[in-house]
């Protein structure tokens, strides 16, 4: 993803959420230590298996994610990215 568009998944109805994860799903191992450390609960492990075979997270359907980065923090793949 180009940073133009990354700038651009920032608005949402014309405001500027926020904040915003990405999880880069080849990396993440589905350890799950980011669903446990967000605060807001935004974070789930996903149903489709990643092509090593895990089950990566992704962020949730709410968009309250607060920038916080709690998940980066603790993620032991450097697999999230957090953009405020």
């Amino acid at each position: 993803m180009l940073e133009a568009e990354r700038t651009l998944n920032f608005f949402a109805g014309g405001q500027l959420e926020m904040g915003k994860i990405i999880v880069n799903r080849d990396r993440c191992k589905g350890c799950a230590l980011c669903t446990s450390a967000c605060p807001k609960k935004l974070i789930l492990i996903s149903r489709e298996a990643n092509s090593q075979g895990f089950y990566p997270a992704e962020a949730g359907p709410d968009k309250e994610c607060t920038g916080c980065a709690l998940c980066a923090e603790v993620c032991p793949d450097v697999a999230i990215e957090v953009w405020r």
